[in-house]
Formats: C-alpha cells, structure tokens, sequence
C-alpha cells in the first residue's frame, strides 16, 4: 500500500472512530422529579419500573413523565448501562417497540442538562436522570442516597 492508501486509510479511520458512540464516563447520576406526582424517596427496582415505562402512574395519581438526555451524550450512556443495564442502541429499540405497541409515551430527550431540568421543573409528574442536583429542585433519593 503507498503512503497515500495509507493516509486514506488513516483518515477513515479515525473519522469512523469519531462516530462510535461514546464510552460512559464514570459520572454519577443524580434522580431529579417535579415537586408534584414522584415520592422523595424509591427502591433501585422501583426507579427502573418506572424508567422502564411499567410503571404509567405516581401514588397521588399523576402521570410518569420520563425525561433522558439523549443517548448520544455522556450522561445517557451512563444512564442506560447503570438503570436499564442497555446500550444506547438498545435502549433506543426497546424505548421503540414500547410506543410502537402502545404500551408507554416516548420519553423526552434532551441535549443538556438546564433543559431537562427546565422540563422537570414545568411538568407535573416529571422524572428524569442528570449529573448533578439542581438549584432548588427536588431530588430523589434512591436507596437512601443521592447518587447512583
């Protein structure tokens, strides 16, 4: 191969690398909800019952709401490996087969963190996963701690 073949290849190469999903980094995940509808306090099993759409409705009735940042992002990464125990592919066919089949809403998706905790703030019933507990919103506490 010549040196241009090989620069060639170099070059897809790495372009390629660049589109691969990212690896989570080792974050931690902080469980935020609107101050209506979620509990203060949930078991691990009962966080993913609900992220996982089996779980449509809050004990005073509300509606779940689900919001995730996008599973191109760190923080999704890290949020379907460490409660769905998926990639990012997969939480996004699983997530997919659920509307498909009438089953859950789709979850909202976001690009960062301010607007998912804008989202949170403004929807009753909301829920949601981010990196770090917000300025005066209600975080939950998942098997008595504040980060997973």
């Amino acid at each position: 191969m010549t040196w241009v073949g090989r620069l060639l290849f170099l070059i897809v190469f790495l372009s390629i690398g660049t589109c691969l999903p990212a690896r989570a980094q080792v974050l931690p995940l902080v469980v935020i909800a609107n101050s209506k509808g979620a509990p203060a306090e949930m078991k691990m099993a009962q966080l993913k019952a609900v992220m996982r759409g089996e779980r449509l409705r809050w004990p005073d009735g509300s509606k779940v709401v689900i919001a995730l940042m996008k599973s191109s992002t760190p923080i999704g990464v890290n949020t379907g490996q460490k409660i769905y125990n998926m990639s990012a592919n997969e939480l996004n066919k699983y997530w997919l087969a659920l509307v498909f089949q009438g089953k859950a809403d789709a979850p909202n998706f976001f690009n960062s963190e301010a607007e998912l905790e804008e989202f949170i703030a403004q929807t009753t019933g909301a829920i949601g996963v981010v990196n770090q507990p917000p300025t005066g919103g209600k975080t939950i506490l998942i098997d008595g701690r504040k980060s997973l």
